[in-house]
Formats: structure tokens, C-alpha cells, sequence
């Protein structure tokens, strides 16, 4: 894999997302840090963090060890949810963790609808971008009623909303809504976080054998053909290949019809409307 294989995606402030990359939600420690290095060593040039992961010291040790030119990476980290009335401390305190300058995407993590404290935030969030250290910023999690209030106050429209959407989830009017207005669509939980049987369904299985590829492959590919953002995470090193194996093929009209009317609305995290934590 080298990092000219991933397409990458144009964002509405005319920067550029990589259409995969490494999600680090509960990795920590000596195996996050050996798991980041890894990808970085394999070709993956995005990696994916937050504050609430407590990983952004292993992440930035894992960048710095790797010795790739900065401006060949792209590093999202996030803002905690207790850090949602000190948005711009809370990034200087990742960067500080992280060990960087910057960031390519910064990300408010959770709406948090019960505290009312998205909008400062995202108020913040939108200093920090015009100061030049988040070339990007955006949102996770944001439902249609949340991302109206935030443009509507600010006239500053994400440059990405991160929301769990898998074959199960598809978040139609959602993801119908953030394309109407630019807004890239990342998935995390890109295949169901392995809390069902998607990667055993028919569908999935007929596609993985018509292209020899693995299930979880079929499922990424679907993702990218769709115009969205993948960031698997993994802590298997062998995974991280096959992950990243998924430009080299096309799925057809068939098979992607087949694999849509997986859609049960199934949500397998919290509700973004009411959680609070």
C-alpha cells in the first residue's frame, strides 16, 4: 500500500480528506502506539484520534517515530465532552498530548443536546480554524437539528460530520442533508463494530466471493463507492493490509442494491439526541 492508492476527497474549505484511514477509539497504551506505527509503516497516511480515547500522547510519539514529513499526513483529533466550555484549551491541551503544531481536522465529538453547550463550542471550534493551527474542522454525531443550529448561528457549515453509519444504518436523510451542503460523511463503525451479523449476510458473502475479497472488504468498498470516509480500527496488524485493499476493485449495481436493503435502522452506539455523557 502506498499513500498515492487512497483517493482522496474534496472538503467545501478546499483542503483534502484521505478516503481511509486508522481509527484509534479504544486502543491505548504500547498497543496503540505499535498499531499507528505499523500503519504508518504500511502506507496509511490518516489516523484518527480524540481526547476522550486518552491515546493522543501514543498517536503523536507513533508520528513522530515514523519520521514521514508532516505535510504528508492528516491527524483528526477531537474535542471531549467536558472540555465543551473550553474549546480552545482543550485543543491546546491535545496538541500538547499530540505533539504537533496542528491539526487537518478538528472534530466537536457529541452535541450533547441536554447541556446546550455545542453552539459555544463550536464557536471556539471556529477561532481555532481561523488561527491556521485546524485546517479543517467539523463535527461527529450531529444530527440534521444540531447542525442547523450550529450554521444557523455562525454561518460556518462543518467541513465533516463523523457518524456511525454502517449497511444496517445507512442514515439516509441524514447523509442526503450533509451532501446537499458539502459536508463529507465519515463513518466510524464502518462495519457494525462486530455486534451483528453483517459480515455474514448473503449479500456481503456472494459479493466477497464474486471479487475475492474478504466480507469486511465488501462492506469498506460499499462505504467509499458511497462518497464517504472509512477509518476501521484494528489491532491486528495483518487487518490493517486487508483494510486498505479495497481500490483496486468495483462493486455492481447489483450488489449494491443488495447490500442497501441490509438497512434495518439499527443504531449500535448511542443516540446522538440523547446522549448526554
Amino acid at each position: 500500500m502506498t499513500n498515492t492508492e487512497v483517493p482522496t476527497l474534496s472538503l467545501l474549505d478546499g483542503n483534502t480528506i484521505p478516503q481511509l484511514g486508522l481509527g484509534t477509539f479504544l486502543m491505548q497504551g504500547e498497543t496503540c502506539e505499535s498499531i499507528v506505527a505499523e500503519a504508518l509503516a504500511v502506507g496509511y497516511r490518516h489516523i484518527d484520534t480524540a481526547m476522550v480515547y486518552q491515546n493522543e500522547e501514543e498517536v503523536g510519539r507513533a508520528i513522530a517515530a515514523s519520521g514521514i514529513a508532516r505535510d504528508d499526513l492528516f491527524v483528526t483529533t477531537k474535542l471531549a465532552n467536558t472540555e465543551q466550555t473550553d474549546p480552545i484549551g482543550g485543543f491546546e491541551r491535545s496538541l500538547d498530548r499530540l505533539g504537533l503544531d496542528g491539526v487537518d481536522l478538528y472534530l466537536l465529538h457529541w452535541p450533547l443536546p441536554k447541556r446546550d453547550t455545542a453552539l459555544p463550542a463550536w464557536e471556539g471550534i471556529v477561532k481555532i480554524a481561523e488561527s491556521g493551527r485546524a485546517r479543517s474542522i467539523g463535527v461527529c454525531n450531529f444530527e440534521i437539528e444540531h447542525l442547523e443550529q450550529i450554521i444557523d448561528a455562525t454561518g460556518v457549515v462543518p467541513a465533516v460530520n463523523q457518524i456511525e453509519l454502517h449497511p444496517e444504518n445507512q442514515r439516509k436523510e441524514l447523509v442526503d442533508y450533509c451532501t446537499e451542503r458539502g459536508i463529507i460523511i465519515e463513518s466510524w463503525g464502518p462495519l457494525a463494530q462486530g455486534k451483528s451479523d453483517l459480515l455474514s449476510r448473503e449479500a456481503v458473502l456472494a459479493a466477497a466471493e464474486a471479487h475475492g475479497k474478504t466480507p469486511g472488504q465488501i462492506v469498506l468498498r460499499w462505504h467509499v463507492e458511497r462518497g464517504a470516509v472509512v477509518i476501521p480500527k484494528t489491532q491486528t496488524p495483518s487487518r490493517l493490509t486487508e483494510n486498505a485493499a479495497i481500490f483496486d476493485f468495483a462493486l455492481s449495481p447489483a450488489e449494491h442494491q443488495a447490500i442497501d436493503e441490509l438497512e434495518s435502522a439499527t443504531n449500535y452506539g448511542p443516540d446522538p439526541r440523547s446522549y448526554d455523557g
